[in-house]
């Protein structure tokens, strides 16, 4: 027998069961009302400082949004909360220094950051001439870069597809073993390796770009395979399971279906092992050299780079001479170089992996 409920007590019973909701741009005003009243404590206390105000403004906020969460949405949405409030907070705390670097950069290296810097050489330039660029220090990085890529990647993305594709053997494990082994070797030693190889062919002090970029593909190659290796796991077995029952040979599906639907990541792999070397400095003064003109030929003679040029100019600026402000300028002007090549290469990176990803219908 069914009885009747009253209407009054059913609504009270829901009101129980429910909490209520903060509105939608409290947490902004929260967050605004913690840093205003910290930094007038500080101010007060006659402490204040930026960095400070900010630290112990987040630490009020995640405190009073807790509290006012806890009370007004129930203790579950409190904790969402506060784990949302961590999590922006690290990824503040994580992007700090990165903005510090290239405001830092900016600042200094505008200055002679212009078309002469980019289109002369340091030919003829002595002391704390005011003249020079880094015309030369451009083309040996591009050209350097460019031919350990032509090196690192077949050897890598080969590998990561033996790795994945042919199943666990006791010849990948090994692979696999050296691979983590060089994802840790030193850039010296690398560069220590590359000249010590091309000493056994050409005598010792040899120095040509050629045998930087084996240097450098020593570095990038580790990092290619476990991209590459991690990308290609990613891949749907579905897919390669279809491409084998229309009786498609494997080597055709893994070119034309796997390598073309993980050609995004393959991609951004690609450019992580170029930006991880890009600026390496220790194996190029020791396989390159120092020059102070363009040489466009990888295979004869010394190359100037743009992160051995960093380095020359910042040591030639605490020289005791008395002039020092022209070289540290160069300095920054070619390091903000160096973050616009990486920043070019990045970008057009994702063109080519949004030109050449599979097109997906809705």
């Amino acid at each position: 027998m069914t009885t009747l409920q009253d209407p009054i007590d059913v609504g009270l019973r829901a009101k129980k069961l429910s909490h209520g909701k903060l509105p939608r741009y409290s947490p902004l005003g929260l967050f605004v009302l913690s840093l205003a009243a910290m930094s007038g404590i500080l101010a007060v206390f006659g402490s204040f400082s930026i960095p400070l105000a900010v630290f112990l403004g987040v630490i009020l906020f995640a405190v009073a949004l807790l509290v006012l969460s806890g009370a007004v949405e129930g203790g579950r949405a409190a904790r969402d909360r506060l784990a949302t409030t961590l999590m922006y907070s690290a990824f503040g705390l994580a992007v700090i220094p990165l903005i510090s670097l290239l405001w830092t950069v900016l600042q200094y290296g505008l200055a002679r950051f212009n078309g002469y810097f980019l289109t002369y050489t340091m030919r003829g330039v002595f002391g704390g001439m005011d003249a020079g660029g880094v015309y030369h220090a451009i083309v040996g990085t591009l050209e350097i870069t460019l031919f350990a890529t032509l090196i690192s990647v077949p050897i890598g993305l080969l590998t990561a597809i033996y790795l994945v594709e042919y199943g666990p053997t006791r010849l990948g494990r090994g692979i696999t073993f050296f691979v983590d082994v060089m994802t840790g070797i030193p850039s010296i030693v690398a560069g220590l390796f590359a000249y010590a190889l091309f000493a056994l062919f050409f005598g010792p002090g040899v120095r040509m770009g050629v045998v930087g970029s084996v240097a450098l593909a020593v570095l990038m190659i580790p990092i290619v395979v476990r991209a590459s290796e991690e990308m290609l796991k990613l891949v749907p077995n579905e897919l390669r399971e279809a491409a084998y029952a229309l009786g498609v040979p494997k080597w055709l599906t893994i070119v034309k279906v796997v390598l073309r639907t993980a050609v995004a990541g393959l991609v951004t792999g690609v450019m992580l092992a170029i930006a991880r070397v890009i600026g390496e400095t220790a194996p190029l003064l020791i396989t390159v050299g120092v020059v102070d003109s363009a040489n466009f030929d990888l295979f004869d003679g010394r190359m100037m780079t743009l992160p051995v040029y960093v380095f020359r100019q910042y040591s030639q600026g605490l020289a005791p001479n008395g002039i020092t402000t022209i070289n540290y300028d160069r300095a920054w002007a070619a390091a903000l170089t160096l973050i616009i090549i990486v920043m070019l290469l990045n970008l057009v990176a994702r063109l080519i992996s949004r030109f050449f990803a599979p097109k997906t219908g809705r």
